[in-house]
């Protein structure tokens, strides 16, 4: 079962630290941790995370005890440019980072 979350407000390298500590492990033990990490990303995962257990529950007919995350890709997403305006008349330029994560459960 796989599940998608694009052009999420996170830069991709704070989202991969996250994605680095559940990348292989059973869905609801994946599932409690980042229920309590206190990070930005780790909610944000969660939520992809449980929608991807239960569309293997419904669609599949899989139990939630026998998923693993067989593959956790994070990409980096569309770029949003702003400006921060200096002195004398200037702009220094502002990147506002997105990520695009693929999740891929599989059956024990």
């Amino acid at each position: 079962m796989k599940a998608k979350g694009k052009n999420l407000r996170i830069s991709p390298k704070k989202l991969r630290v996250v994605a680095e500590v559940i990348r292989g492990k059973d869905s609801q033990e994946a599932l409690n941790f980042l229920k309590f990490a206190p990070k930005k990303g780790a909610n944000l995962l969660y939520k992809i995370l449980f929608s991807a257990v239960k569309n293997a529950e419904k669609n599949d007919s899989q139990k939630p005890e026998t998923l693993f995350i067989s593959s956790l890709v994070i990409n980096k997403g569309v770029v949003y440019k702003r400006g921060n305006p200096v002195s004398r008349g200037r702009m220094h330029p502002i990147l506002k980072r997105t990520s695009n994560v693929n999740l891929e459960l599989q059956v024990k």
